[in-house]
């Protein structure tokens, strides 16, 4: 059994209600289609009802409660987000026929739900940006009180039978905090070491990248490394957290016992987490691309509730496992 095969069945043990902001998009109807048979999820659908439903019969559904819609423009619980919101946001100034125009957004619609109660988490980013995907979530469902801030990462499922023995990854965060420093790179660390054993189950193993390992260099960038795994060996002892360490010097083990021969990570590490933006969205889509990892994300993390952010170049394949992700993240709340 595959590692994403895996991670739906966990999922179906809990099925939770997720709310898709993008309904008009036949590969979210196909992968929320999917989801829903697999019994990973309870879904709804958020689009211009009869858009939707048209997509829905052409993808062979014949009973109408198999995937509930939503469509904001006749929703019996428009009023509810649009007040809901206006209450939300009122602090910033905003007018209430602002706040009746954005209850008719989609990502807002969807998040609101989630925040409300009405689902237990939310999905989209096929076709909008990740800024827009990003900022409803923020702005409506906001920040965990338990997090320093909101990261992401992505699930890497390597390729069956991988000579590494490995069969998932977590990269962290490639999605979203473009240059964090020290103290936010250990915030990420911790963050996605969590969501690595809350979908996985498995033991993190983090490993701090840098172009250095060990001293090996030194410059500005190095330091923020280094000094990010001393905030964790003070605050969070009991994870098992290294770095600096190159690539090779956490993925390989004969590699990390040269280079980092006392490291109990090095050669062995799940969680990797990149030192800015730059290199971990170019570093997962080598991995997806050239490696021939299967990529899910970007998950985002710190969320007082699950919202996840999907690529706009995504499969209904990605739209399921990323329900499934969403699911698992709603059943650890």
């Amino acid at each position: 059994m595959t590692m994403l095969q895996e991670l739906r069945n966990r999922a179906a043990l809990r099925p939770a209600h997720i709310v898709l902001s993008e309904g008009h998009d036949p590969r979210v109807v196909a992968g929320a289609l999917e989801a829903t048979r697999a019994g990973i999820a309870r879904v709804t659908l958020i689009g211009p009802q009869s858009v939707v439903e048209k997509l829905l019969t052409e993808a062979g559904v014949a009973d109408e409660d198999e995937i509930s819609i939503q469509d904001p423009s006749v929703s019996d619980l428009t009023d509810e987000v649009a007040l809901s919101y206006f209450e939300l946001r009122k602090h910033k100034g905003i007018r209430k026929d602002f706040a009746d125009e954005q209850a008719r957004d989609p990502l807002v619609f969807a998040a609101m739900m989630v925040r409300n109660g009405h689902a237990d988490g939310t999905v989209g980013g096929a076709v909008a940006t990740t800024s827009d995907t990003v900022r409803a979530a923020l702005q409506v469902i906001g920040k965990a009180e338990n997090a320093s801030l909101v990261s992401s990462f992505f699930l890497m499922a390597l390729p069956e039978h991988h000579s590494s023995g490995r069969a998932a990854m977590t990269f962290g965060d490639c999605g979203l905090v473009i240059d964090p420093d020290a103290e936010e790179l250990a915030a990420i660390a911790v963050a996605s070491a969590a969501s690595h054993r809350q979908l996985l189950g498995e033991t993190p193993k983090v490993a701090l990248l840098s172009f250095s390992t060990m001293g090996s260099a030194k410059h500005p960038n190095v330091t923020k490394v280094s000094d990010a795994v001393a905030i964790l060996a003070e605050e969070h002892s009991d994870l098992d957290a290294d770095g600096e360490l190159q690539f090779d010097a956490a993925f390989v083990p004969a590699v990390g016992a040269s280079k980092a021969p006392d490291s109990k990570v090095a050669g062995h590490a799940n969680v990797m987490i990149f030192p800015n933006l730059d290199a971990g969205n170019i570093g997962y889509k080598i991995a997806q691309r050239i490696g021939g990892c299967a990529a899910i994300g970007p998950v985002l993390q710190g969320l007082a509730k699950p919202a996840n952010d999907l690529s706009r170049g995504c499969t209904a394949e990605d739209v399921t496992n990323m329900i499934a992700v969403t699911t698992l993240q709603a059943a650890h709340e």
